[in-house]
């Protein structure tokens, strides 16, 4: 059997990792400012998480959602206390994707209604608005699955109230920054005005933190900067440091009722003590203040580079975007520098290191970056 070929592969094999850097099958080391679509939050194979994981995985790893499993509430109780949510509930399941489709089915059962905004080149998972780069001219962005998602310009508040007005909306569904759109922010004015008028129509505001939440923003939560409570926040890709994992914050207003939601894997044992030992990583260690720090650093060093058309971002979500395409530039910081970074369509280079990246890597990023790019893109 041959492996089903859908994604691009540079020709590395990655054997091990530790903090910001990973090494290849022959031993030679890569400083890693990605972390696996942001999926590595405290750093590769972190001691404390490491213990956490083979200290669960030696008792047990998975049983049914039928039984008392006392790690969830530990965790519910540890993230309500980092994120200032402690007074929401917490749903746990196994992806992004899967943490959207639940969103978006409890705003259909409160609601009554169908519909789903949504914005231009988000990623839900679901909605599937926009799809990850590709030189291939017969892929297109796929069809809305069920035609119950309306796609809107990101900050652009009249056409949200348009749309809302029509009376059939269950829920806005907004990143606040968005990873695979290109690093685009909702301004603070647009996420106070979308708050408002979800609250006055008895819309359901979902805030999908999937890839800009978990302090990789310099808040705990993206949507924080704009001082905004959503109704439901959606979790996934740094929660475990790379363990499937994922969940649902959901605010008060919402009742629970036996049977409304469901899931087979979603909060075993091991992700439940992966997430627990993220959480207290990122505590201790201050990673969110770091991100913060390091980050506006960073975004800060770009933009006094020539050759850049913006620099976008908050913390360690940077998008660096070219007037043409920068697939050269990425191949060479990758085969030349040994840096892996990301990208957001062919222009746009995109950075989700760990969030413990120090001062000295990120200068050591900003020095072999500006070299690769003084040879043009």
């Amino acid at each position: 059997m041959k492996l089903f070929d859908v994604y691009p592969l540079f020709n590395i094999e990655i054997t091990r990792g530790l903090g910001c850097r990973v090494w290849d099958a022959e031993g030679t080391p890569y400083l890693d400012l990605y972390g696996g679509h942001a999926v590595i939050s405290v750093g590769h194979s972190h001691p404390r998480y490491l213990k956490a994981i083979n200290e669960q995985a030696s008792k047990l790893l998975f049983y049914s959602n039928s039984v008392v499993n006392s790690l969830q509430q530990k965790l519910a109780d540890r993230l309500g206390k980092a994120s200032g949510y402690d007074d929401y509930s917490l749903f746990l399941v196994n992806s992004g994707a899967e943490a959207n489709e639940n969103a978006i089915k409890l705003a259909s059962f409160h609601t009554g209604r169908s519909r789903i905004i949504a914005f231009d080149k988000a990623f839900h998972g679901r909605t599937s608005a926009a799809v990850e780069a590709t030189d291939n001219p017969k892929i297109q962005a796929p069809v809305n699955q069920n035609g119950h998602v309306t796609f809107l310009p990101l900050n652009d508040i009249e056409a949200v109230r348009g749309e809302i007005a029509k009376g059939d909306v269950a829920a806005v569904i907004v990143e606040p920054i968005q990873g695979v759109g290109g690093i685009r922010m909702a301004t603070d004015d647009f996420m106070h005005q979308l708050r408002e008028i979800t609250e006055q129509t008895g819309t359901v505001l979902i805030c999908d933190e999937i890839q800009c939440g978990y302090g990789r923003s310099g808040k705990f939560f993206a949507h924080q900067w704009s001082g905004i409570r959503p109704d439901i926040i959606t979790m996934a890709k740094g929660i475990a440091n790379g363990y499937p994992f994922s969940g649902v914050l959901i605010s008060p207003k919402f009742q629970p009722v036996y049977g409304m939601l469901g899931t087979t894997f979603g909060g075993n044992h091991l992700g439940c003590a992966a997430a627990c030992a993220v959480l207290d990583i990122i505590t201790d260690e201050n990673l969110v203040d770091n991100a913060r720090e390091i980050g506006g650093y960073l975004i800060s060093r770009l933009k006094e580079i020539p050759g850049i058309k913006e620099v976008r971002g908050r913390g360690l979500m940077i998008g660096i975007e070219f007037d043409k395409s920068a697939k050269e530039l990425r191949q060479r910081l990758i085969f030349d520098e040994h840096i892996f970074t990301g990208a957001a369509g062919t222009n746009i280079i995109r950075l989700l290191p760990p969030l413990c990246l120090s001062r000295a890597e990120a200068d050591e990023f900003l020095d072999k970056f500006t070299r690769q790019l003084e040879k043009g893109l």
